[in-house]
C-alpha cells in the first residue's frame, strides 16, 4: 500500500504554515514535504516535525529573486546566485531533518537551452558533492510548459538524460504524474522504464490538479502498480483541494488518510 505524504504548501492552507503539521498528522499523513518555508526559523518547523511525529521529506530551493524567476539551478550567467540558494535549502533542510531537495531549474528561451543544459549539470554536479556530505538527495522534476512556459526540465526522458551526464548517485527524479500525464502520459509504463532513477512520487488529477479522485487519471490503478512495482517510497499530495482539504480526503481513507468517525484532533 503506498505511503502518502502531505505537501503542506498545497495542502490544509486554511491554515498558517505551523498548523497545518498537526492537521496533516490527525488526518493520517506520516509524512510532510514543503516548498519554501524560509520565512520560518527552522527550529520551528523542526518543533512541528517531533510534537506531531512527522517525518520531514523534501523541500525546494528558492525560485530567485527577479520577477518571473521559477528557479536558478539551469539559467546561465546566475551560477553565484544558484550556489547561495542551494545552499539556503541544503543548510535548512539539514537543521529540520529533510531528507531531500527539489532543485528548481528556472525558465530558459528555445535560444538558450544548450547553454542551460551545461549550467545545470554543472550546477548539479556541486550541488550533489555537498548534499552527499549530508546524506541529501536532489530531485529534478519534469514540470509541463502548458503550467510554466519555457520551465528547463519538461520530461522524464530529458531528466534521465541529465542525471546521466551529471553522474552522482544522489540526483534523482521527482514523478509527479499530474506533469508527466500533461506532458507526456504513458505513466505506468514511463515510471516503470526510469524506476531506478525515480527518487520521489507526487500526485494530483488531470487536469484540475484538485484530489485524485477525478479526471484522466486512474489512481487506484496508479496506486495498485507502484505497488506491484515495488515502489517503497513516499508519494505525496500535492494537489489543489476543490475546497477544505480535510472536506476531500475521501480517496484517501482505504489507505488510512482522512477521519474515520470522529473527528481525530490534533494535541493541544
Amino acid at each position: 500500500m503506498p505511503r502518502f505524504a502531505a505537501n503542506l504548501a498545497y495542502l490544509f492552507t486554511e491554515r498558517p504554515l505551523l498548523e497545518r503539521f498537526g492537521a496533516a498528522a490527525v488526518a493520517g499523513f506520516k509524512a510532510v514535504e514543503l516548498q519554501f518555508p524560509y520565512d520560518h526559523a527552522p527550529s520551528a518547523v523542526k518543533a512541528e516535525l517531533e510534537r506531531h511525529g512527522l517525518v520531514q521529506l523534501g523541500l525546494n530551493t528558492a525560485v530567485g529573486g527577479r520577477d518571473g524567476d521559477s528557479g536558478l539551478a539551469a539559467v546561465p550567467g546566475r551560477e553565484s546566485e544558484w550556489d547561495a540558494v542551494f545552499r539556503q535549502a541544503l543548510d535548512y533542510a539539514v537543521a529540520i531533518g529533510g531528507k531531500a531537495i527539489h532543485c528548481m531549474t528556472g525558465k530558459v528561451p528555445p535560444e538558450q537551452r544548450p547553454a542551460a543544459e551545461k549550467t545545470f549539470v554543472a550546477n548539479l554536479t556541486r550541488a550533489a558533492d555537498l548534499a552527499k556530505e549530508q546524506g541529501v538527495t536532489l530531485l529534478i522534476e519534469p514540470i509541463n510548459t502548458r503550467d510554466r512556459p519555457n520551465y528547463f526540465l519538461s520530461r522524464v526522458e530529458q531528466a534521465a538524460d541529465i542525471i546521466a551526464k551529471v553522474g552522482k548517485p544522489n540526483v534523482k527524479i521527482q514523478y509527479d504524474f499530474y506533469h508527466v500525464q500533461v506532458t507526456s502520459g504513458d505513466l505506468i509504463r514511463r515510471f516503470e522504464a526510469h524506476l531506478p532513477l525515480i527518487g520521489h512520487v507526487q500526485i494530483a488529477a488531470v487536469p484540475s490538479r484538485a484530489e485524485p479522485d477525478e479526471g484522466e487519471i486512474n489512481y487506484p490503478g496508479v496506486f495498485e502498480a507502484l505497488d506491484t512495482l515495488g515502489w517503497s517510497g513516499w508519494t505525496a499530495c500535492e494537489y489543489r483541494p476543490r475546497a477544505r482539504t480535510e472536506d476531500g480526503l475521501a480517496w484517501g481513507r482505504k489507505y488510512g488518510i482522512g477521519a474515520t468517525g470522529p473527528e481525530r484532533r490534533a494535541p493541544e
